[in-house]
């Protein structure tokens, strides 16, 4: 699998499937979250709707994913995952790592050979950048065997993708 770092819009991104950083009430919110959402159409409301009438009454756990349409972007899916919020008296990382392999294999279940990936948990919830990159990098190199052939690591700003290229480099 190709690993690319790209900085811009996650919403613009041509690939089988874009990753929501989502909240746990899948009803759209602020930052990548809200940007999907407004890009996507009301379609990708409707949808997460009903699988918090469904299957998600409580919200997606930290760490799961779950497809929907992606609307009107130039996707076919959007999977979404909830990132854990930093903290620095717990180690989250597990879980955010769990973000990035679960929405690989989603990805593979629904057949994407192109995945676009936001830097989960680095906005609003407070992630430190370069070791949200070394998370996803952790999970997205050694990628278990799938159909995924290029999974893209969008990154929102100028000094966000100087960090992730950097990081990227030393290993």
């Amino acid at each position: 699998m190709e690993i690319t770092l790209i900085q811009g819009d996650i919403t613009a991104q041509q690939v089988d499937a874009v990753v929501n950083a989502a909240n746990s009430s899948l009803l759209g919110g602020g930052g990548v979250d809200g940007a999907i959402h407004r890009k996507g159409g009301p379609v990708i409301l409707e949808e997460c709707r009903a699988l918090r009438a469904s299957r998600y009454g409580g919200g997606l756990p930290t760490g799961e994913a779950v497809a929907t349409t992606a609307g009107n972007l130039p996707a076919r899916w959007v999977i979404h995952t909830v990132g854990p919020v930093w903290s620095a008296s717990e180690d989250r990382s597990a879980l955010l790592r769990d973000c990035y392999a679960n929405g690989l294999r989603i990805a593979d279940e629904l057949g994407a050979a192109t995945v676009a990936f936001p830097l989960i948990s680095a906005g609003v919830y407070g992630w430190p950048v370069e070791d949200a990159v070394r998370q996803a990098l952790c999970v997205l190199r050694p990628a278990s065997p799938t159909n995924v052939t290029e999974a893209r690591l969008v990154l929102f700003g100028a000094d966000t993708y100087a960090t992730a290229e950097r990081v990227a480099a030393a290993g």
